[in-house]
């Protein structure tokens, strides 16, 4: 007798495929990002806990299904329960749900799912119909907790999320919750659709995970471009996936894996992929020595690095986009008083700008510049560290994104040929 779970029915609404609509760069949550207590014991994490967390969708669909990571834990991570609902008011960052709205997930027919160390875990289909650019709620209760205290979560969410004790999975609300503005476990959200909808990842650092702009606001730049291309005839069909995190280099390990170890991971293996922009460098030059011969290098390496991202998206037959690096003038540890740092940061935009490799570039640089003054960021964009931006500023990247870089067309002859 097989002990197979039964799965329950459901069919494609359309001739289609998955295509991602949210994710979050999965990573190893730093000390300082653990749950609250009482959520984070000694070798032991979210111990008969629920976990409630909204995130918001770039594009829609009728069906849906969930990615939940455990790239990091040190041990196998056994999910006991899962719910998807609308929030109440639609809103980011709540603990309330609309309880009619509510509909459990499930992993080959079973309520819960245990993922290996170091695995992904992807949901069966739900008919769980989603609107573009809508914030929804996901419910995890978690009986035994997982073992260790290596966990997987994405600190800047700037969003917030909530726990509390005990399975809350179906309850409407959870007064008395402890609140944490990061997101945990879940990473990514996928809707069936149509052949010709298709997902841009970008991949980047603080300024695309958007310090710097509003917790529960979803202003970072990412949001703001996929207002701009839903409001445009057919935009609905391209989807935003912000795979960004505070203090990631190209490089070098910081915050989370280096660039060029991730693409597999947070590029290719996402659904649906059609374009990649690449926005990110800043901390390389940033943490590199003050000095001519070590800027130098790190922007020789830099561009190697990028041509290397070049070679393997154009081998998945994707187009990738460069974005210039954004001024880092009187930033107390980027700037330098020799300006070899800010040396570096012209000879990678001089590369990015006129070496042909990227598909296109997206002059960020230009966007976010004081005229006045080219080496630092405009005034009004600046969140005031002379490095990230303010909403304003975010909102100014978005709109020197050209739309027409995502629609759909076949690839030139000899594309991925490098």
């Amino acid at each position: 007798m097989s002990t197979f779970a039964h799965r329950a029915a459901v069919t494609p609404a359309m001739d289609g495929h998955w295509v991602s609509t949210w994710g979050a760069m999965p990573q190893l949550t730093e000390p300082d990002n653990m749950p609250p207590a009482p959520f984070a014991e000694d070798g032991l994490v979210f111990a008969d806990s629920t976990l409630r967390q909204t995130v918001r969708t770039s594009i829609g669909g009728r069906q849906t299904r969930l990615r939940f990571s455990n790239a990091f834990g040190g041990t196998a991570l056994p999910i006991t329960r899962i719910a998807v609902a609308l929030p109440v008011g639609g809103r980011a960052g709540v603990g309330g749900i609309r309880p009619a709205t509510s509909r459990p997930v499930t992993f080959h027919g079973r309520p819960g799912v245990v993922i290996p160390a170091g695995a992904l875990a992807v949901s069966d289909p739900l008919d769980f119909e989603l609107g573009p650019r809508s914030n929804v709620t996901v419910t995890v209760h978690l009986a035994e907790g997982q073992a260790g205290d290596a966990v997987t979560s994405h600190p800047g969410s700037r969003t917030t999320s909530y726990l509390v004790r005990g399975d809350h999975v179906d309850d409407a609300d959870l007064p008395g919750a402890a609140r944490t503005d990061h997101w945990y476990l879940l990473s990514g959200l996928e809707v069936w659709a149509g052949h010709t909808t298709a997902a841009a990842v970008i991949v980047g650092d603080s300024l695309t995970d958007g310090r710097g702009s509003t917790v529960n606001g979803n202003d970072r730049w990412p949001d703001r471009l996929a207002d701009r291309l839903h409001a445009r005839p057919g935009g609905g069909e391209v989807a935003i996936v912000n795979q960004a995190a505070g203090g990631n280099r190209v490089l070098d390990d910081g915050l989370g894996p280096n660039a060029l170890s991730r693409l597999d991971r947070d590029v290719f293996a996402q659904s649906g992929v059609r374009w990649q922009v690449v926005f990110e460098g800043v901390n390389d030059i940033g943490t590199a020595a003050a000095s001519e011969a070590a800027q130098r290098k790190v922007a020789g390496d830099l561009i190697a690095a990028y041509d290397q991202m070049i070679l393997r998206a154009h081998a998945q037959g994707i187009r990738i986009y460069g974005a210039t690096l954004t001024p880092i003038g009187g930033n107390e540890s980027y700037d330098d008083p020799g300006g070899h740092r800010e040396a570096a940061r012209q000879a990678v935009n001089r590369w990015i700008r006129t070496s042909g490799r990227f598909d296109a570039v997206i002059d960020f640089d230009e966007a976010a510049r004081d005229p006045a003054d080219p080496r630092r960021l405009m005034p009004a964009y600046d969140v005031g560290d002379h490095l990230h931006l303010t909403p304003a500023g975010y909102r100014a990247l978005a709109d020197a994104v050209p739309l027409d870089l995502f629609r759909d067309a076949p690839l030139p002859w000899g594309f991925a040929f490098g």
